[in-house]
């Protein structure tokens, strides 16, 4: 039987896919932090040059002749040009008119006073650039010269660096995030290892082990085993009690009846009257009919109790098999029918012999019920691969076709038993207790000549 729970997900998936998504966004901002720093000493180093180169430029400025001359520095633009090969520009104004440079090429004032020097990012004859312009202060005798020196640059070098950094910080933070995956799994592994433990220790028990759990676990799922623990301890007292209850029954309610039975086979025989002895004939059968029932359900309680608690040895089939039929020897003495048992010793199995003697004793005591008055009752013991196989064989009507599916279910019998005392538990009982040894149950008629065939199926130990 597969034991089926309701999963709501689960928690080594969870916890994985939450490390995961925060290795990602780990990773994400290291991408984004290492490109803004990087573009960030990218431009602040492209500044200092373009200061450098302006403030050269700046520094040649003179007042000559009446006017402002600007002896323009080779130095001045060449630490551009040694840097990259960006195209480099230049203009210089005297009180806002053009004195030398790129005419077209736009002019920024500090933003505040106190600042000589201001930047921009801008197109120029279809290139992004980055321009600094600075300002300085001439004395003339008409009065103060402002000239302005703006130089910019072309950012394609800029630009070509920061896709290399792009990359490898792409690569930085997929490396990182893969090392970051494979940390989280691990851990989530070593997280949820203490609850496999806990379900393998307890799975690996036998039914009748209700002992407490006793291994170490975090604090977390200290709750867990010490309800675990109380359920099995509730659990362990619901089970005795239970069979102490079968046990009780058992006795109670057989034996009144038999006694009951006793008593009206002696009045039986001291009644002479016809109507009389009609009554207490249909009284004794009944009385049979609620004693095997009764037997029978307790019989199945039992059987449905044990198969949960198996007690588990090694049993010979055939030595078992000779024990079940000296108890039903009496009875089939009475009939005038013969048990008999053939077969050589089999392969032990491993299996509960209390249960499988009541499953053998159900299926041959109804094979006396069944076989007709002076007939025999046959067990043969054998194997068929890895099986070890006991059957039953009668000489009575067999079973119906159309019911023999379905003869081990639950109190259904076939439509040719209606006439004799049963319950509908004997094949429910033995196929029962086949399925807990991890076998089935065959039912068929024998073949070229009447009767029916029950067959146990075990495996070999």
């Amino acid at each position: 039987m597969t034991a089926i729970s309701n999963v709501s997900g689960s928690i080594r998936r969870r916890l994985t896919l939450q490390l995961l998504g925060i290795a990602a966004v780990l990773a994400a901002l290291l991408f984004i932090m290492v490109m803004t720093f990087a573009k960030q000493v990218a431009e602040e180093s492209q500044d200092n040059i373009l200061t450098a180169s302006a403030t050269s430029i700046l520094d040649s400025a003179a007042i000559q002749g009446g006017g402002v001359t600007v002896d323009i520095p080779y130095s001045a633009l060449s630490m551009l040009g040694n840097v990259s090969d960006d195209r480099v520009f230049y203009r210089v104004t005297a009180n806002g008119k053009f004195l030398t440079g790129y005419k077209g090429l736009s002019v920024t004032k500090p933003g505040r006073k106190q600042e000589r020097h201001s930047f921009m990012t801008s197109h120029y004859m279809g290139e992004s650039i980055r321009m600094v312009s600075a300002t300085r202060r001439l004395s003339y005798a008409s009065g103060p010269v402002e000239v302005t020196v703006s130089v910019a640059q072309t950012l394609k070098r800029q630009t070509e660096t920061l896709e290399r950094i792009s990359t490898s910080a792409f690569y930085l933070g997929f490396g990182f995030f893969i090392a970051a995956a494979i940390l989280g799994v691990l851990s989530v592994q070593s997280a949820v290892k203490p609850i496999q433990i806990l379900a393998d220790s307890v799975s690996r028990r036998g039914p009748q082990d209700l002992r407490a759990v006793q291994a170490p676990v975090p604090g977390e799922m200290a709750p867990l085993v010490v309800a675990l623990n109380r359920f099995m301890e509730r659990l362990k007292k619901s089970l005795t009690r239970s069979e102490e209850f079968i046990a009780e029954a058992a006795h109670r309610v057989r034996t009144p009846l038999a006694v009951l039975r006793t008593q009206a086979e002696i009045a039986l025989r001291r009644v002479e009257r016809p109507e009389n002895r009609a009554s207490l004939k249909e009284m004794i059968r009944a009385i049979d009919e609620s004693s095997r029932a009764a037997g029978q359900l307790l019989d199945h309680a039992m059987v449905s109790f044990r198969t949960d608690h198996l007690e588990v040895t090694k049993i010979d089939l055939l030595e078992l098999g000779r024990e079940t039929l000296e108890r039903h020897q009496p009875l089939a003495e009475m009939q005038d029918k013969t048990l008999i048992i053939e077969g050589e010793t089999p392969p032990p199995v491993s299996g509960d012999a209390i249960l499988i003697q009541n499953a053998l004793s159900n299926i041959i005591d109804n094979a006396i019920k069944y076989a007709p008055f002076g007939e025999d009752i046959k067990i043969r013991i054998g194997t068929e691969g890895h099986w070890v196989v006991v059957s039953v064989f009668d000489q009575g009507e067999g079973f119906n076709e159309t019911d023999i599916k379905h003869l081990t279910t639950r109190f259904s019998r076939g439509g040719n038993a209606e006439n004799t005392i049963g319950s509908g538990l004997g094949l429910t009982i033995a196929e029962e207790v086949v399925q807990a040894h991890g076998g089935y149950l065959k039912l068929s008629n024998r073949k070229n000549v009447t009767g029916a065939c029950v067959s146990f199926y075990f495996p070999q130990s």
